[in-house]
């Protein structure tokens, strides 16, 4: 999430965690079962599509995951990066993290529609991408995890909050901190959502600095950096994450140990400072990674949900109804 401020988590059902289950223990409006009559097939129906995306383009998958985030950051799982501006109104695509770098919204559009023949005004945008987000993980080799369904759709969005509270790849440590603090996670939560970067690629744009500029870098990783991403252009040249961006893996954080992390953000973690242990307990355990990963995206899912009677079920992901 190469590029991702206010506590959302305040107001929302509590969840206990045993054994990589998710149970539900206040009557909290999101359930597993939520769409157990009205839609029942909409699990299948977004698997399926996800699948078929990710295996025409690999990369498709990392950008699945980074929709979700870029829009829980905001101002909770409600599907506002969605929504395409009008004369009348400006959403987010074009904030700072996002501008000609989000995609992956013919997907979700692909996705709703096939969700609006079966089983139409049902299946809100919100809950389509966390589940997307999921499935794109499990379809790349990494963890799945249990979700809670229910979320409806803003009919709004905030330019302003897409700037400043998805974290910035330019962010030191005690920024990242802060950062994914103030959405209610704890440091050891960000390091694992900061894996999310096993998968995907960047723009030289966002990585320039770290390679021409800064000295906590592998010198020849940085070097062979530097011929797809000059000193000036190019800004949309892609460098992949890690070793292996179509594959959900540890090899992220064997990477920040060998100086060849690809954003600043990313090298931070593993700089001289607190999250260093962390770093390397997931290099040497990927299965302590996974596990950790997934519960973090469990609770990032459950950040600030729309119900009840908020917001809408939006016909067409990209407008109000």
């Amino acid at each position: 999430m190469a590029s991702s401020s206010s506590s959302y988590m305040y107001g929302l059902p509590t969840y206990i965690l045993c054994l990589g289950v998710l149970i539900e223990i206040t009557s909290g409006q999101l359930s597993a079962s939520f769409y157990g009559s009205s839609c029942p097939n909409f699990s299948s129906i977004i698997s399926g599509a996800v699948n078929s995306a990710v295996s025409n383009e690999a990369r498709m998958g990392a950008s699945l995951l980074r929709l979700h985030f870029h829009d829980c950051f905001v101002n909770g799982c409600d599907a506002s990066v969605l929504l395409d501006d009008t004369a009348n109104f400006t959403g987010e695509k074009t904030a700072r993290p996002n501008n000609n770098s989000l995609r992956g919204f013919d997907v979700i559009d692909t996705i709703k529609s096939q969700l609006e023949s079966s089983c139409p005004g049902v299946v809100s945008c919100a809950d389509i991408l966390a589940t997307a987000a999921r499935d794109s993980v499990v379809a790349l080799g990494g963890p799945s995890w249990n979700l809670v369904f229910g979320r409806r759709d803003s009919t709004t969005a905030s330019l302003s909050a897409a700037n400043s509270n998805i974290p910035a790849p330019t962010l030191n440590l005690s920024g990242l901190i802060s950062s994914f603090s103030n959405q209610g996670f704890t440091t050891n939560e960000m390091v694992a959502l900061s894996g999310s970067h096993t998968i995907g690629q960047a723009r030289c744009t966002v990585f320039r600095a770290h390679i021409y500029n800064e000295t906590n870098i592998n010198s020849s990783f940085a070097s062979s950096l530097r011929a797809n991403c000059p000193s000036s252009g190019g800004d949309n040249n892609l460098s992949p994450l890690d070793v292996s961006p179509t594959s959900f893996d540890n090899a992220y954080f064997n990477n920040l140990l060998n100086q060849t992390g690809l954003l600043h953000s990313d090298q931070e973690l593993f700089n001289g400072g607190s999250t260093d242990p962390q770093v390397r307990t997931y290099s040497s355990n990927a299965a302590t990674f996974s596990t950790d990963f997934a519960n973090a995206m469990v609770k990032m899912s459950n950040l600030n949900p729309l119900t009840g009677s908020s917001g809408e079920i939006r016909t067409n992901c990209r407008r109000t109804n």
